[in-house]
């Protein structure tokens, strides 16, 4: 990657200093990021990017397939949020990303709660990792993977020229995939404030791929309605008079990634 380039794109529309760090292998860029802020106090704007990660992992400890050819990066911030809402974070970002990416003509959509989809695939994904304080989310670290060139699975995309769904992918370059995903971080999190959460909800809504689907949970027939500013499913139950609804937390139920 020439970072050059990208702090070049960055800087267009940007008005904020980046310092990038670029790696050939790393087990992990959420980890190094974080050695970097707790050894040399790095800063709010520090990019760590890979070419490859040896110990990638998504939500939950998840392993993330870290091959060549994909994007890998972590971002260091510094959002001004209660810890309690530390939630409303994942929905910011992965709607920023997401809306950047549709710009770009990437008809890309969400799944709850933090992977992007392409064609029913995922196309990558994000992990925040937050330090909090008094109350109070002091820093987070945002982790993006998103498949490129590298070679995917069954249940996965990349944006590989064989796949038609991006028109202009001979001059997408990976600096400008970058670019958008950093955009997309930041112009996320800020719509994360008690001003602006009830409209990023509506946006979020309008990208979630299983918005009106059925689903099963404990045996009974729902339907997801949304998600709630805690980061919750909003699952519907149809009953003869009224539609009772329950939210289920992150980690407790999945939606699959095939329709």
């Amino acid at each position: 990657m020439d970072c050059q380039k990208l702090l070049d794109l960055l800087a267009q529309s940007l008005d904020l200093d980046f310092n990038i760090y670029s790696f050939d292998v790393l087990t992990s860029t959420n980890e190094k990021l974080a050695q970097l802020i707790a050894e040399e106090n790095s800063p709010s704007g520090t990019i760590v990017i890979a070419k490859k990660q040896t110990a990638g992992r998504g939500q939950r400890g998840r392993k993330w397939d870290s091959d060549e050819g994909g994007l890998y990066l972590s971002l260091a911030i510094s959002p001004d949020l209660l810890a309690v809402d530390v939630h409303q974070l994942t929905i910011g970002i992965i709607w920023g990303i997401a809306h950047q990416l549709r710009q770009q003509g990437l008809p890309v959509s969400i799944k709850w709660p933090n992977d992007l989809m392409l064609a029913e695939r995922k196309l990558g994904g994000i992990l925040t990792e937050t330090r909090i304080a008094q109350g109070k989310i002091q820093s987070a670290i945002v982790g993006v993977g998103i498949n490129y060139t590298n070679s995917v699975a069954g249940k996965a995309i990349n944006l590989a020229p064989s796949n038609n769904y991006q028109p202009n992918y001979r001059n997408f370059s990976i600096e400008m995939l970058t670019s958008c995903i950093i955009r997309g971080i930041i112009s996320g999190y800020k719509r994360c404030t008690p001003a602006t959460i009830d409209s990023l909800l509506l946006d979020y809504l309008e990208l979630l791929n299983a918005r009106g689907r059925s689903v099963i949970v404990n045996g009974k027939l729902g339907t997801v309605l949304g998600i709630s500013p805690q980061g919750e499913l909003r699952i519907g139950f149809a009953t003869a008079t009224e539609i009772i609804e329950t939210c289920l937390t992150p980690g407790t139920f999945t939606l699959g990634y095939e329709s």
